[in-house]
């Protein structure tokens, strides 16, 4: 666990939004913080318009939400204080019998800021929260804070040999995204020209938000984002103790921070995260099995340490044959008075016809894929092995009705090389970058082995296990498949759906998956969207 603090960019405001802004945020200075006293579609919308802008939360809210509220009757409060006198309240019931239940129906909006993207797979690890990234597609990543370009500076790594090095190479990585991103918007001007129906505005964001996709390998795992999450006590007390069993320092310190806050607004609900005998003991249990499976696999897989790079990016590794059968059991079952063997036996006798007959009624006329069949889905799993950029893994990992697991993220695996890039005649550029991210992953994995990730570009491939029944496959394939997609990850969701149709032979299932996206990759991802947005701010 490190034992320097880490050092984060303080916003500066002035006397009279400082006034403001202690009505509704635990505090002013801090990079984590609670949202209090406010609406919750205030909350919602605050969150939903932070992923897609480069402020922090609470210059958004001074510049784009205060206008638009009531605030005057809010004056005499100051949610920078607290609200101790909560905690007798819940005592009684959660402490001192463990009601966990309790713990479920009390919930906060916390904003976490500044955290790298290794932070930000950590904050969004578990099920039961909701969460908001901030994205790589809407933000020019070269702008600085504070003078500074934004990337974790770890003060252990800062203040060893290797500090100015790290500095210098994440200061480069920073200089070549930035150079990149503007020249390969000229060449996607070139490729792309504008149509005149569109406006200027809605062009310019399509261009960008396609340069940006092209261009974000680069950035490295310690790229700074915003992270909004909304949960309840018990998501936040298991966060927090996954955190401190983290062996990444960064995470162990953030820990801290958002213990802090919480126990501003739901202070009874974490009673337990810090005692010895409760969240210590489980902290620690975490540790020791993390740390049992390092030395054991080590032990018995040492010796086979191949990158298998050369290999298909999206395995089916395990899957059940008869898991379609069963899923036309299970749409059947509710509808009938017989047994579930009874119902498999009589399904297992059916033509292939009759079959596609039962989910073709089961499915419906989904007219859009937020139409979701019922759990009947649920009745069969499909387990994948994935080598992807580590790009697309973030935005995956989100999906949390599923099963997955990551293994360390390094260079080993080769990275993504954009075919637009390489098309601009920028590759040679791109190339520098990624022999930037790579040496000082060298360096820094000999003193810093927890660490080096750091220092890894998003365009590094990383490898992953993921598992998820029929009915999360719909709507993560469905998703993540859209033309509106980065060209990584929907490379993963094409292939998973080709797959469970012809590996596991389920093609009444893939069937069901009316809106999975086969086709290229479009002109511009972003240019429908945007003209879709821009219609409804004309009210047209």
């Amino acid at each position: 666990m490190s034992s320097a603090a880490p050092t984060y960019f303080i916003e500066q405001f002035s006397e009279d939004e400082r006034h403001i802004l202690r009505r509704y945020f635990s505090n002013l200075d801090g990079p984590v913080f609670a949202l209090v006293n406010l609406p919750e579609v205030v909350k919602g919308a605050l969150f939903a318009r932070y992923s897609r802008s480069p402020k922090s939360l609470r210059r958004l809210f001074l510049d784009e939400f205060v206008g638009e509220l009531d605030i005057a009757g809010d004056e005499t409060i100051d949610a920078t204080i607290g609200l101790a006198r909560a905690e007798a309240l819940y005592d009684r019931v959660f402490f001192e019998y463990g009601d966990d239940s309790v713990a479920q129906l009390g919930g906060v909006h916390l904003a976490c800021e500044q955290a790298s993207n290794l932070l930000t797979k950590v904050l969004e690890w578990g099920r039961l929260m909701s969460y908001l990234e901030q994205s790589t597609r809407y933000i020019p990543y070269d702008e600085r804070a504070g003078g500074r370009f934004r990337y974790y500076r770890d003060p252990e790594i800062l203040a060893s040999g290797l500090g100015a090095r790290y500095v210098g190479d994440m200061d480069r990585l920073f200089t070549i995204y930035g150079a990149l991103a503007v020249s390969i918007q000229d060449y996607f001007r070139e490729q792309f020209p504008k149509a005149e129906s569109d406006s200027d505005f809605v062009y310019r964001q399509a261009i960008r938000a396609k340069a940006y996709d092209a261009t974000r390998g680069i950035l490295p795992s310690a790229a700074l984002s915003n992270v909004g999450i909304y949960g309840s006590g018990q998501g936040f007390e298991s966060l927090i103790l996954h955190m401190k069993a983290s062996p990444l320092p960064e995470a162990n310190s953030y820990a801290d921070l958002i213990l802090t806050e919480l126990r501003k607004v739901i202070p009874s609900f974490l009673r337990r995260v810090d005692l010895p005998e409760r969240g210590g003991a489980w902290s620690d249990y975490m540790s020791s099995t993390r740390e049992a499976m390092e030395t054991i696999a080590y032990e018995m897989l040492a010796g086979d340490e191949s990158s298998d790079s050369s290999g298909p990016s999206v395995s089916l590794v395990d899957w059940d044959p008869e898991g379609e059968i069963k899923t036309i059991a299970a749409m059947l079952y509710p509808y009938t008075h017989l047994s579930e063997d009874r119902v498999l036996d009589r399904v297992r006798a059916m033509s292939t016809d009759d079959r596609l007959s039962v989910a073709r009624a089961y499915v419906g006329e989904r007219s859009n894929r937020r139409h979701k069949p019922g759990r009947a889905l649920e009745r069969t799993d499909y387990r994948f092995d994935v080598v992807s950029d580590y790009g697309a893994f973030r935005d995956l990992q989100r999906h949390r009705l599923m099963t997955i697991e990551w293994q360390d993220l390094s260079p080993r695996h080769g990275y993504t090389l954009p075919v637009a890039v390489e098309e601009a005649g920028l590759g040679e550029s791109y190339a520098e970058a990624m022999s930037v991210s790579m040496e000082l992953w060298s360096r820094l994995s000999e003193q810093f082995p927890q660490r080096a990730p750091y220092a890894v570009s998003l365009a590094y491939r990383i490898r992953y296990v993921m598992q998820f029944n029929a009915r999360e496959a719909m709507h993560l394939i469905e998703l993540r498949t859209g033309v509106q997609g980065h060209p990584s990850y929907r490379s993963v969701g094409q292939e998973m759906h080709r797959l469970i149709a012809e590996k596991a032979g389920h093609q009444a299932i893939a069937e069901m998956m009316r809106f999975v996206d086969h086709s290229g990759e479009p002109e511009l991802e972003r240019l429908d969207a945007e003209r879709r947005a821009e219609q409804r701010r004309s009210g047209a």
